[in-house]
């Protein structure tokens, strides 16, 4: 008995000692260096005298911004740490009619008439939206415009209403001096497959009727669904027939479909000149405008079925009706296929239920137009009438080659791209992203010499599950699962990391900006929207934050939204990211009125080095921001500091190498100027409430 009793007391110290480790391992981090204060010198804020920062004047024979040695700097050569925004979430969508993704009515029966004048905002709002930015610290801009938005009319009809818009809102940005650049977005390629970007004419003139994508399963709509929409189902559209249909014409269409022609065009070649062309009038009328310094090439794209395995397979990303590559042509085809239908769970995406897909037999190819894969002999039917795969890797073969989607296709778009942006301005900036799931291609030097990095990246498990947790992440980059605190950090950086060196291998010496990263306002089930408690909203997203001013990266938040509600999010597939809402409610300080997750998303940051950055955090539980960096030592261009009231309203102590501080209040900008050349250091701490 004895001897039971001393194995209990041994299995139950083992048992403690596993908890205690559990917990250590799963629930505690200590992510800030400490850092050593021996010869900096203290200064207080109210013995810091008043300063005026050096704005730029907006020379039209300049550019604000410029890529000089991997980083973006100003005319006066300062590391500039863009921290910025996209605007908005709701560009997406038309403006008038307002044609939400959630709203049935006037989906289809606009096509032709829609228009985007007013998308981001209003012009007579663009002050107090431009104001507010700039006020929280978003001097720079991504600026979402859709092909739609430009060409929605009809081919080579273009919205000039739309354009001189476009014009005279970048001119508002301006007078706020805030910096854009061009994001001409899509997602699933369309509004009509599911998404938004293409006008609904370009699946027209590829052969398909869009009335038919629902029942054929060729796309899940949220306009044709309604509500409740499933969360984060819209990307399976990816996937799907309509929008791989479309991605893979418009990069590979002469190469998979080479019979698919277009007003007697290939099908490639016509859709990508449409594409370019759209952009290219934007382009002309931004020309000569200082704070525009570049375009996207393609938010997001897809390698549509170019590079798949097998066609019998399903894509990455499972929810809802999941029909593999295959089915998804026959059903197109006009024939009724079981397909699973999944649901996503902790332990992963789950088949639930087979369900009937197509059952009227209906065709999705309009009765003039062939079906384009089968037109191709990627499939067709037996003697006893029923389909069958011909080629199953039909889109991984090709010539006898495996097929490299980022060097043959993605590559020869790119450069096309930036060819027609450069004959309008040769000094804007490409700002470049990879195909979902791949990585950049290898440029030519004189080409990649304006390019650069502007990868996406996402806390995978919080935006799928739309819940936050502390201790279990996903590695995106690895598609596998990660447990702790502290491990969750270092992927994160990581994965920031790896962003920084597939640019080194794929552009050189040329900066990374991470074109979209944020959270779901919405984490669990909207309980903060009646509570007021954004605690989960403001630590997820400072981890994220995080991840990038570790590794000194330039940025663009997803994103502000100024239609925001909490009733219906950014208005586009059930997504709710803005920082900013019409609902929230009014803070102490009405700088902040609208803001959501405050404490994380209004944050300093280094504006403007001279020099070049070692280090740099913010701790916003303790109210700490350091920076550290090299300076040539010119006593008369400061570096320049973002430093929020939001944060520091009560006052604050600098520790500092020798040198001049000053303060611009206007521009809540703290001003440093080094007594002497090398490594510099700034240990700001918010003076105790």
């Amino acid at each position: 008995m004895k001897r039971f009793l001393r194995i209990l007391r041994i299995v139950g110290v083992i048992s403690l000692v596993l908890v205690v480790l559990g917990y250590w391992y799963l629930f505690t981090d200590n992510p800030f260096p400490s850092v050593d204060t021996q010869g900096l010198v203290l200064t207080t804020s109210k013995n810091i005298p008043k300063g005026t920062a050096l704005l730029n004047l907006n020379d039209s024979t300049q550019k604000n911004i410029i890529a000089k040695d991997g980083w973006f700097r100003d005319p006066l050569d300062r590391v500039m740490i863009l921290h910025g925004i996209n605007v908005s979430g709701s560009s997406k969508t038309p403006f008038a009619p307002s044609i939400p993704s959630y709203q049935k009515e006037n989906f289809y029966e606009s096509v032709y008439t829609v228009s985007f004048v007013g998308r981001p905002f209003p012009l007579a709002e663009a002050d107090q939206h431009f104001a507010r930015l700039y006020k929280w610290g978003y001097r720079f801009v991504r600026l979402l415009i859709t092909w739609e938005a430009i060409e929605h009319a009809g081919p080579g009809k273009y919205d000039e209403e739309y354009l001189h818009y476009i014009q005279a809102i970048i001119k508002k940005a301006a007078d706020h001096h805030i910096n854009v650049f061009i994001d001409p977005h899509q997602d699933v390629w369309s509004r009509f497959s599911g998404g938004d970007g293409a006008p609904y004419w370009t699946l027209e003139k590829a052969g398909f009727d869009p009335l038919k994508f629902t029942e054929t399963g060729a796309a899940v709509i949220h306009n044709v669904e309604g509500d409740p929409f499933p969360k984060m189902i819209w990307p399976t559209n990816y996937d799907k027939l309509a929008a791989a249909t479309m991605f893979t014409l418009f990069f590979g269409g002469n190469d998979f479909a080479p019979a698919a022609k277009i007003d007697s065009v290939s099908a490639q070649d016509y859709l990508q000149s449409h594409y370019i062309n759209a952009i290219l009038q934007v382009a002309l009328r931004l020309k000569g405008m200082p704070n525009v310094i570049g375009f996207d090439t393609f938010n997001e794209p897809s390698t549509g079925y170019i590079g798949i395995h097998s066609l019998d397979s399903l894509g990455l990303l499972k929810n809802g009706l999941m029909p593999t590559y295959f089915q998804g042509m026959v059903a197109g085809g006009g024939n009724t296929v079981e397909v699973g239908r999944y649901e996503f769970k902790l332990s992963g995406p789950t088949e639930v239920e087979k369900v009937s897909l197509n059952p009227n037999r209906l065709s999705v190819w309009k009765k003039s137009a062939p079906d384009i894969w089968q037109q191709a002999g990627v499939w067709g039917y037996d003697a006893e009438k029923k389909p069958v795969l011909l080629q199953p890797d039909y889109f991984k073969i090709r010539n006898g080659k495996r097929v490299n989607f980022t060097e043959t296709y993605f590559k020869p778009f790119a450069v096309k791209f930036a060819e027609a942006i450069h004959s309008v301005d040769s000094s804007w900036l490409i700002f470049t992203e990879s195909a979902l799931h791949t990585e950049l291609p290898v440029f030519d030097p004189e080409v990649s010499k304006h390019m650069v990095n502007a990868e996406h990246w996402y806390d995978g498990a919080t935006l799928l599950l739309k819940e936050y947790s502390t201790w279990f992440g996903v590695d995106t980059q690895k598609s596998k699962p990660v447990f702790g605190k502290s491990t969750i950090r270092k992927t994160f950086h990581n994965n920031m990391a790896s962003f920084k060196a597939e640019t080194q291998r794929t552009l050189g010496n040329q900066p990374t900006l991470i074109g979209e990263f944020g959270i779901p306002m919405d984490l669990n089930e909207k309980e903060a929207f009646s509570s007021g408690n954004y605690q989960d909203q403001e630590d997820c997203l400072d981890r994220s934050f995080r991840a990038m001013e570790s590794n000194q990266l330039s940025y663009t938040l997803w994103n502000y939204t100024a239609d925001n509600t909490h009733a219906h999010g950014d208005g586009w597939n059930g997504e709710d990211l803005s920082i900013f809402s019409i609902n929230s409610d009014k803070t102490k300080s009405a700088n902040y009125n609208g803001a959501r997750a405050v404490a994380a998303a209004i944050r300093p940051y280094p504006y403007k080095i001279a020099g070049e950055p070692i280090h740099y955090f913010f701790d916003k539980d303790e109210g700490v921001f350091y920076l550290e960096f090299t300076s040539s030592g010119d006593a008369k261009i400061p570096t320049e500091v973002f430093l929020p009231s939001q944060h520091f309203k009560k006052g604050f102590d600098v520790q500092h190498t020798p040198g001049q501080l000053k303060f611009d209040n206007k521009n809540s900008l703290l001003l440093f100027y080094p007594t002497a050349a090398g490594v510099q250091r700034l240990l700001i701490k918010r003076t105790a409430d």
